[in-house]
């Protein structure tokens, strides 16, 4: 796994995971790695791992490769009564594990709501607790049907998914990473242990680690800014009105009643605090570089 990715997965504990990309790689308790890809990268991400194990197979490793007909399903955050923790709340009557012994990015096998063979993980992309339920096929409506018979359980789609990690400063692959980004431009660089780095054996490192010591030519930041909200792919501009980047995400702020963004400058306009503007109905619109995340996290930690 870590000849495809540039995170280090030997150095996980069993039942953790890191974010690699637009994977999640879970090193399990029972001898082997879980792997939730990103839906829109699957067909690339079976087939660059199908191409690794025969490669390691005809090396006379001992590999092998198991494709799961599961789904996934997302609980996330509070709901309308106070500040208790309602996903918790929700999801507990269901379990015969205690939930408070998950933390965040840890992982599990529970039966839940009497369905068996249940994977599930505390994280979630929304910036609040919240856990990722990896159900057999068969189970998924069943258990669908037993969150929502709970009346604060509500169905929600991608958009208030994408304005809640935008708040939580969080990248979404396609918009704010992709094949031309690298983790230093990106402002990921925890991705990478100190182990690998050592090691220089990880995908790209040629390219990564002398950016590592060298600044690179643009940074991705959050940007605040005033009217009008700026949406992806419109150019970033400094104040005499020259492009200096683009816009990757925007959108009003639900939480912040503001208008925020995230995107790449050139990194001389990267420091928090910066004046610039971004381009909004071809008119330049006052902008600030601010730091990430808008929202404090929520992410469980056991306390």
């Amino acid at each position: 796994m870590e000849s495809m990715i540039a995170g280090d997965v030997a150095e996980l504990k069993d039942n953790q995971g890191g974010i690699n990309d637009d994977l999640i790689v879970t090193k399990t308790d029972h001898g082997y790695l879980y792997v939730v890809s990103n839906a829109g990268c699957a067909d690339k991400d079976s087939a660059n791992m199908k191409a690794r194990m025969a490669e390691f197979k005809a090396a006379g490793h001992d590999v092998d490769l198991e494709f799961l007909e599961e789904r996934l399903i997302d609980v996330q955050g509070k709901f309308s009564y106070g500040n208790s923790p309602s996903m918790a709340q929700v999801l507990q009557s269901g379990l015969t594990d205690d939930l408070s012994k998950l933390t965040f990015m840890t992982s599990t096998l529970a039966t839940v709501f009497g369905i068996q063979g249940c994977r599930l993980t505390r994280c979630g992309y929304t910036g609040e607790d919240g856990v990722e339920i990896s159900v057999p096929k068969s189970g998924v409506v069943a258990l669908t049907e037993h969150l929502l018979a709970n009346s604060e359980v509500k169905l929600t789609g991608l958009g208030a998914r994408d304005s809640l990690r935008l708040e939580a400063g969080l990248c979404l692959y396609g918009n704010n990473i992709d094949e031309t980004t690298t983790p230093v431009e990106a402002t990921l660089l925890w991705t990478k242990g100190k182990r690998l780095r050592q090691a220089k054996g990880f995908p790209g490192a040629e390219i990564i680690l002398p950016q590592i010591k060298a600044k690179t030519a643009r940074k991705r930041v959050g940007l605040m800014s005033t009217g009008p909200p700026v949406r992806q792919h419109t150019p970033n501009l400094s104040p005499e009105g020259k492009v200096i980047g683009e816009v990757t995400s925007g959108c009003p702020s639900s939480c912040l009643k503001q208008n925020i963004a995230m995107g790449y400058v050139d990194a001389p306009y990267a420091k928090n605090g910066t004046p610039i503007q971004v381009e909004v109905r071809k008119k330049g619109v006052k902008a600030v570089v601010t730091k990430m995340t808008f929202m404090p996290t929520n992410y469980y930690s056991g306390q």
